[in-house]
């Protein structure tokens, strides 16, 4: 297993060409928020739209709209009852994040299962949050089916989330069982953990850094939407995904140096600055 280092992320944080234009940092769309837990949504849109996606799109619950678009203009948003408006936001991603705050309900089984059937295998797909809690009464052997394009597809489970999913109990989730629960799924699986691991096709992943201030509301939902944005504008890979992890770590580290509790909120508003600190090595 590899040890993501500083020196990876510098790799994947390039300088923006000169010649730029919104739609070559990538589009995203993200889906979740039900009436009772809009905070994810707006949690995971705030770090999508800071860490540089050119186009974000929010599929999510009326009651979510005002607050959204006060906390965040930059991002879009479509009512997630109008299926047409949903389905036409799904078809123009580059890279689609569902489940933040999206609930157990009618509706939301009913997003998802629209989701997978509608997208692409080129788009990637990264499920957290809800929408994992609902794939877990699928059995591991036919995980790969119910999301018809594995090899696109990014897991997002706390521990107790993968138990769900895996079947592998806490305490047996070693490397060897996470890798074989993996080449049965076919996705990229990050395991979110004090030392998160990443599984990809013959590739692992660990995260050095990470402390308990981190350990709050919201943290993975910042953490989905970090990795949204860099999946839209750099290359799509395991790469890719882990230096997303590994400075929603380094930025939470910095801040814990001062702060009791590391707020997903202030974690993200770091985002602009630390990028430009990375390109700036390049």
């Amino acid at each position: 297993m590899e040890t993501i280092s500083e020196s990876l992320v510098k790799t994947v944080i390039q300088k923006r060409p000169v010649i730029s234009h919104k739609g070559n940092f990538g589009r995203v769309t993200l889906i979740g928020g039900d009436a009772h837990y809009g905070g994810a949504i707006i949690m995971a849109t705030e770090s999508c739209v800071l860490a540089g996606a050119g186009l974000t799109t929010v599929i999510t619950a009326s009651p979510n709209h005002a607050p959204l678009h006060t906390r965040r203009p930059e991002a879009m948003v479509v009512d997630w009852q109008d299926f047409a408006a949903v389905e036409q936001a799904i078809e123009t991603a580059d890279v689609i994040l569902a489940g933040p705050g999206l609930g157990e309900t009618e509706t939301a089984r009913k997003l998802l299962n629209f989701l997978l059937q509608k997208r692409r295998p080129e788009q990637w797909l990264i499920l957290d949050g809800s929408a994992l809690t609902l794939l877990a009464e699928t059995s591991v052997t036919k995980l790969a089916e119910k999301l018809r394009y594995p090899e696109t597809v990014v897991l997002t489970p706390h521990q107790m989330e993968w138990q769900r999913l895996s079947k592998i109990p806490i305490k047996e989730q070693s490397q060897e069982n996470n890798q074989k629960a993996q080449s049965i799924i076919g996705g990229t699986i990050v395991v979110k953990s004090h030392r998160t691991e990443i599984y990809a096709h013959h590739q692992m992943y660990q995260n050095p850094l990470g402390n308990p201030g981190m350990a709050t509301g919201g943290t993975g939902d910042t953490l989905a939407g970090l990795i949204a944005a860099f999946l839209g504008q750099f290359p799509k890979n395991s790469t890719t995904i882990a230096a997303a992890v590994y400075l929603h770590s380094k930025i939470g580290d910095a801040l814990y140096q001062s702060d009791y509790v590391v707020l997903p909120t202030k974690l993200s508003s770091q985002l602009p600055k630390w990028m430009k600190h990375y390109e700036e090595q390049n």
